[in-house]
């Protein structure tokens, strides 16, 4: 994917303030999923991309700045992702544009971006005081991090998860220790990850140790998610798995990728580091 390195995120970019629909910049989702192995085009999960936005601001008809934080939704199913460097740069030239109402804008967002990952989303704009009412984040299943182990792989490592003979059973299973590496500018990507299951019991131990092997591993968000959910399908065999992943904002925007093959994305619930 070297083109990649001529996209906004490989390069330096200027801001520009006024309404420019131009500057999103799609990736084509097929391309990162080549290391999946997929058998075909036929995905093993279902899922939505959420992105939260912190920073959008435009004029109102009088020329008042306004500011407001959009949720995006995007399918899964969508051909193409939006480079996230580009949707900063394109989220910031509203700034100096008019525009008669906050759906106004709310619209040219879900247009301007449902034409770039060529398929249809949903956008939110939420008001600050509306926004402080949003629900947090809540500690539910197991939390992997406060196994003591010792640690030798730090190079992605599918073949260490690990599950029971045993009879099927339901977990859920949750790491605040996800670290990879953005594929264009090798920066590091923090984020917490999930994952419900009904199956065979996966080792707490062993997710932990694959976890933590993906700390150097180079995958946009989406990659990451579903390349955790290929590999437990691969080694563990659940019946019904989500895997949902709450990462860490960069350039004052978060994604977050749900895939399930068996339920709906969770609520938009924001970590302690989010």
């Amino acid at each position: 994917m070297s083109y990649l390195k001529e996209t906004p995120l490989g390069r330096s970019s200027e801001y520009v303030d006024e309404y420019m629909p131009s500057l999103l910049c799609p990736v084509p989702r097929w391309d990162a999923r080549e290391s999946l192995e997929l058998e075909d085009t036929t995905l093993p999960f279902h899922g939505t991309d959420i992105w939260n936005a912190y920073e959008l601001s435009w004029l109102n008809e009088k020329g008042k700045p306004m500011v407001a934080m959009c949720e995006l939704r995007v399918p899964c199913t969508t051909p193409n992702i939006v480079e996230s460097k580009s949707l900063k740069l394109y989220l910031n030239s509203f700034a100096n544009t008019r525009f008669e109402s906050r759906d106004a804008v709310r619209a040219a967002i879900e247009k301007d971006v449902a034409q770039t990952v060529g398929g249809d989303i949903e956008v939110l704009l939420y008001s600050l005081q509306e926004s402080a009412g949003f629900p947090v984040w809540e500690d539910r299943g197991d939390c992997v991090d406060n196994i003591d182990l010792s640690f030798e792989h730090y190079e992605y490592r599918p073949d260490l998860l690990l599950c029971d003979q045993g009879s099927e059973q339901t977990g859920q299973l949750y790491s605040h220790l996800l670290r990879s590496h953005c594929p264009v500018t090798d920066q590091p990507d923090w984020a917490t990850v999930v994952i419900r299951y009904t199956g065979r019991a996966i080792s707490p131990a062993s997710f932990l140790r694959y976890v933590v092997s993906l700390r150097n591993h180079q995958g946009f968000h989406e990659q990451i998610i579903e390349q955790i959910f290929v590999d437990l399908m691969a080694q563990c065999s659940p019946r019904h798995l989500t895997v949902y992943g709450r990462f860490t904002r960069r350039g004052g925007i978060d994604i977050n990728p749900f895939r399930s093959n068996s339920e709906q994305p969770l609520p938009n619930r924001r970590t302690i580091r989010q």
